[in-house]
């Protein structure tokens, strides 16, 4: 495996990880953004609550940055984390300007679930879920969606958010009973 694959995929042996300050070809960091940008999407379109455009906006941001600091990429995460934490950053940065909309994450959903499955059994409760974490506090929501949306380690979303790690738990386990609260209904199975 090169190299840059290792870089590609975020799989690596210490024998394989880049140097750091190592430039990553112009072709293998193509070949990042072909590998990770879906994933950075879903990320930034849930931090912004399901505004596409303002998430595409910042998606290329992200990589713009990526690529002007790949060679600070040392290799002691994966590649997908070290993505993440710079979409974050793009997305803190944008939120301190004040600039942009909120859309409501549960119009995301309903927008994404509707046009994929018309009428599929489940949306009222995706619709639901989505709903009950735009009413989170914010460090809630942010910690559940890379946790459980994203699906990254405890130590990975950490990572990413920059919190420490029994920050980042105490900030999932508020979320989580908070949301099971709020979706009360669902686990008696009124759907209601």
């Amino acid at each position: 495996m090169s190299a840059t694959h290792a870089v590609v995929t975020g799989r690596r042996s210490d024998a394989q990880a880049p140097e750091a300050g190592a430039p990553l070809a112009a072709a293998g960091f193509e070949a990042l953004v072909r590998a990770h940008q879906s994933r950075v999407r879903q990320q930034l379109r849930r931090l912004t609550r399901g505004d596409h455009a303002l998430a595409d906006d910042l998606a290329q941001e992200t990589f713009v940055q990526a690529w002007r600091h790949i060679g600070t990429f040392r290799g002691e995460a994966r590649v997908s984390t070290w993505l993440y934490r710079i979409a974050y950053n793009a997305f803190l940065a944008h939120q301190r300007t004040g600039a942009g909309r909120a859309v409501a994450l549960h119009d995301e959903v309903a927008g994404d679930d509707v046009a994929q499955a018309d009428g599929a059994p489940g949306i009222g409760l995706r619709m639901d879920v989505a709903r009950a974490l735009d009413r989170l506090a914010e460090p809630e929501r942010v910690a559940l969606v890379h946790c459980f949306q994203l699906d990254l380690s405890h130590a990975e979303a950490a990572e990413v958010l920059g919190w420490p790690l029994g920050t980042l738990k105490s900030h999932v386990a508020r979320g989580k009973a908070r949301l099971r609260e709020q979706l009360q209904a669902w686990q008696h199975g009124d759907g209601a």
